[in-house]
């Protein structure tokens, strides 16, 4: 047998560390006893065939979509529509007649009503959506709202 360096017989390979008599003899048990109870979980149920499908199905539903977007890109960017007002005769007709007059488009709403007035408009023609006459109050109101606007 081989002799072991005087320095290990000194220190006598103790590093300071013990365990008491029996410790691991029943370890397990109290081990065990000191753990609560795990309750046991059912397996998880089986997944249908739907829950195996989805993620393909949503997948070709993307792919499906980006293709018929691409293709409705492609048919704008081949398409041969000219959008020239010359190839729409009813509009150049109406904008080339002396009857549509450009300033009518920059009229604000009082304009527009004192205008009406002017051409003998009256709001006693006027209904409202349930059929019942405009209030003769609300008009002088509004003829007010006109007459005091005009003054300022």
């Amino acid at each position: 047998m081989k002799q072991l360096p005087k320095i290990l017989t000194d220190l006598d390979r103790r590093d300071g560390m013990t365990v008491p008599e029996g410790y691991f003899a029943d370890f397990a048990s109290k081990m065990a006893q000191s753990l609560p109870e795990k309750e046991i979980q059912a397996p998880a149920p089986k997944r249908s065939l739907w829950l195996k499908v989805r993620p393909y199905a949503y997948m070709a539903a993307m792919f499906a979509g980006i293709w018929l977007m691409m293709q409705m890109f492609a048919m704008i960017k081949n398409s041969n529509s000219d959008l020239n007002i010359e190839n729409y005769p009813a509009l150049t007709a109406a904008l080339g007649s002396d009857h549509l007059d450009s300033s009518v488009f920059e009229l604000d709403d009082r304009e527009i009503m004192e205008s009406l007035f002017n051409d003998g408009f009256s709001p006693e023609d006027l209904y409202l959506e349930d059929d019942s006459v405009i209030s003769a109050e609300y008009i002088d109101m509004y003829d007010e709202g006109i007459t005091d606007s005009v003054t300022e």
